[in-house]
């Protein structure tokens, strides 16, 4: 609401407003000859979803210890809300909300005691702590098993009222680690969408995964870190139009692949033709012509059964920029419990 109490339009999910809210310069974190996190700069604006993007062992969960004051670095800065936390990691400890990639609830007690002590924690009297755990509840679905022991929830319903007790003391900017990581689809679809609420709501959210699709739906800015180095921060929209700058085709057959390869290279040395499990796939900077590969192949014996034109996504952008071949974040995905989201 304004001055006048008129609704205001809640600002488009992802996008920040341009005013800096976290400042991280130069940060830095060893372990003993290890750097997890090597000098590393970024800023998340107020009100904007910002993906921090990459494979475990990155740096991305001791980058978010740090900038919520549970590690020191060995140098740089953190700022929050323009109050320096590097060498007083509680002074924004009101106005920061953590989610951490595994629950820190009591499984002994029920869903709404969990958030009224949460909310005790913060100072919150007891008659409005328990108003908002109440309405927590509501909001995330959770009203029905509010008195169940936390214990007893399933993986989805734990890290609902995980981000809810992460947010009972309304915070100005709320840390996600892996928020979808190890629960089913259905429970990580709903995740996604309280996500996109509560930034719709003026929260604002600094989120790591390393499910690149989840960061393409939610982000409006995404920083890729590899190796404790970030190589990369940039806009979505910007990340995606470098990709737009191929065209790709995909092609399955009942055949050999790399023979199907070995022909389209003879007679279109200027395509760049790669195997996929699906068949092949030819990319260029310029259009694909389809129907001149669909004769080459059928005329060599491989039977064409679908050619279709395949979208770049995020994923491309992202192997392209670090390295990191997709397969290896798939296989991460399936080690911890995940599945396509």
């Amino acid at each position: 609401m304004d001055s006048s109490g008129m609704e205001v339009p809640a600002q488009p999910t992802g996008i920040g407003h341009g005013e800096p809210l976290l400042e991280v310069a130069d940060l830095t974190k060893r372990f003993d000859d290890v750097t997890a996190v090597d000098g590393i700069s970024f800023t998340v604006d107020r009100g904007e979803i910002f993906g921090f993007l990459g494979p475990n062992g990155a740096g991305k969960t001791t980058t978010i210890t740090i900038l919520t004051g549970l590690s020191r670095p060995d140098s740089g800065t953190v700022k929050v809300a323009g109050l320096d936390c590097t060498d007083d990691p509680k002074a924004a400890q009101h106005m920061i909300g953590i989610v951490p990639d595994e629950s820190n609830l009591y499984p002994e007690l029920s869903g709404y005691d969990n958030l009224c002590f949460c909310a005790a924690l913060y100072g919150i009297r007891k008659r409005e702590r328990s108003e908002r755990a109440r309405r927590l509840l509501a909001d995330f679905d959770l009203q029905d098993a509010a008195g169940r022991k936390f214990g007893g929830y399933s993986k989805g319903m734990k890290r609902k009222l995980t981000i809810a007790a992460g947010i009972i003391h309304h915070p100005q900017i709320l840390f996600l680690d892996e928020p979808t990581t190890g629960i089913d689809v259905a429970s990580a679809r709903r995740i996604r969408q309280l996500i996109s609420d509560l930034n719709s709501r003026g929260t604002t959210i600094f989120l790591t995964t390393h499910y690149i699709e989840e960061a393409e739906r939610l982000c409006g800015r995404i920083a890729f870190i590899v190796k404790g180095s970030i190589v990369r921060t940039d806009t979505v929209g910007n990340l995606m139009r470098h990709a737009h700058g191929r065209n790709v085709v995909q092609f399955e057959f009942s055949g050999e692949a790399g023979r199907a390869c070995a022909l389209i290279g003879r007679e279109f040395p200027d395509l760049i033709c790669g195997t996929v499990p699906e068949g092949i796939r030819v990319e260029s900077p310029r259009p694909v012509r389809v129907g001149p590969l669909v004769r080459l192949l059928e005329d060599g014996g491989i039977e064409v059964t679908e050619a279709r034109k395949i979208l770049p996504s995020l994923e491309d952008v992202f192997v392209e920029i670090t390295g990191i071949e997709a397969g290896a974040m798939k296989q991460e995905k399936e080690r911890s419990g995940g599945g396509a989201r």
